[in-house]
């Protein structure tokens, strides 16, 4: 009762849809899938468009499209929005009135969780790493940190020393403990499902049948994994979404390939295991921008398997390595060419995820042209336009284009000509 009582009174407060919770109803190809979420909250502007992409030097009769999750909706939400329709949804499910996250000082997760909390009235607490020698100082209000802060999200700095050495489970709990003896209900959205997935796997090397053997052991581990499922799930959501583009859009658009950035893993297998399963069978391509890709075989093979899906992850996603310097870390190689295709194209891409994995996408139709040559491929843009903001320093140097205008002296001048508006 509660629960319905609660969906009655989000979906009295919206219009068309939007910011509407409501049962999920799965692509069929993917209803024998367990678990599957019984809600979903309508957070984003979808389906996003797919176009041509104009990128120069491609392998001969290759062409690239581009699913624009970039513009999802939700102040620049991007990719995330997928996520978080299904993890708040099962957050008010619960009964939550706060959401925990973590991740780094510019995440864009963390962004994309504080506007969506917000907009359900729910309070948002965000964990975020950070230099030692900047943990204790005020974090500043660049790019994502300016919208966190101005919809009030409650930030907590830890240094990523202090990181490494307790891990993101171990500091959500201890947020979360605080808060439950405050009087309050949180709910915790892991670091992208990424880490705790990760030492989960290394840790206990066991498949999902066992999990409930050791749940009683392991409870915040088995939490993390099911939150990483529902995250995995908004992408296995996007495929249905792009076969029914394909069926509507003006000409037959078949897509050969999908090429996406990997960062926390979900996004990837998502994508990979919806195309596999679908009558698609596009084959993915997932750059990692993070860990490396034995790594993200591994992760995305735990989420198969705890899906039951009956399938390795190797056979249904080809990983490269693009992370470069690391995580949120650039080249002036990766930033020049962050600005060429904004030059070129008129896309802007960010520099943490689809600039990488654009980047590393080109660099191997280079290095292996015929590999891509007369393929069909479609680049998902992720999202993530505010971390541009934090490389502004870095980039200063490639955007020149002004200069102070020159009018003449003989030009007639009149006081008031210039209406100012």
């Amino acid at each position: 009762m509660e629960e319905e009582a609660s969906t009655k009174q989000h979906n009295s407060s919206s219009l068309y849809g939007f910011l509407s919770k409501k049962p999920y109803d799965p692509p069929s190809w993917a209803s024998h899938l367990n678990p599957i979420p019984s809600h979903i909250f309508s957070l984003g502007h979808v389906p996003t468009p797919i176009h041509k992409w104009n990128l120069p030097n491609l392998p001969n009769n290759t062409e690239v499209w581009l699913k624009r999750d970039d513009l999802s909706g939700m102040q620049l939400s991007g990719n995330k929005v997928r996520k978080l329709e299904f993890l708040l949804a099962e957050a008010v499910a619960q009964g939550a009135d706060c959401i925990i996250t973590i991740g780094g000082i510019q995440s864009n997760h963390a962004r994309a969780t504080a506007v969506a909390a917000k907009y359900l009235d729910l309070d948002c607490y965000l964990i975020l790493r950070t230099s030692k020698v900047l943990v204790d100082k005020d974090p500043g209000l660049t790019g994502n940190l300016l919208v966190e802060r101005l919809v009030g999200a409650h930030i907590d700095l830890v240094s990523k020393e202090e990181y490494a050495k307790t891990g993101s489970l171990a500091l959500t709990n201890l947020l979360k403990e605080k808060l439950i003896s405050e009087g309050r209900k949180p709910y915790v959205i892991p670091v992208g499902g990424s880490n705790s997935l990760g030492t989960w796997l290394s840790l206990h090397g066991v498949c999902a049948m066992h999990y409930v053997t050791i749940y009683s052991v392991y409870v915040v581990g088995l939490v993390a994994f099911i939150s990483v499922l529902i995250l995995f799930r908004g992408y296995i959501e996007a495929v249905k979404e792009i076969e029914q583009q394909l069926q509507t859009g003006n000409g037959k658009a078949e897509f050969d390939d999908i090429v996406v950035a990997c960062g926390s893993g979900a996004t990837t297998a998502g994508l990979a295991i919806g195309s596999w399963l679908s009558e698609w069978k596009a084959k993915v391509h997932a750059f990692s921008v993070c860990d490396d890709p034995d790594y993200f075989y591994e992760y995305v093979q735990g989420l198969l398997d705890g899906l039951q899906a009956g399938v390795i992850s190797r056979d249904i996603v080809d990983i490269k390595n693009a992370k470069g310097l690391g995580y949120a870390m650039n080249t002036p190689e990766e930033l020049k060419f962050v600005k060429e295709v904004a030059q070129t194209t008129g896309v802007v891409l960010d520099p943490v995820y689809s600039g990488k994995a654009a980047h590393g996408m080109m660099k191997d139709m280079a290095e292996n042209p015929m590999k891509w040559a007369g393929r069909k491929i479609l680049f998902i843009h992720t999202g993530g336009l505010l971390g541009l903001f934090d490389k502004t320093a870095e980039m200063v140097s490639l955007v020149g284009n002004w200069h102070e205008m020159d009018v003449p002296e003989s030009t007639l001048r009149k006081d008031g000509s210039g209406k100012m508006f």
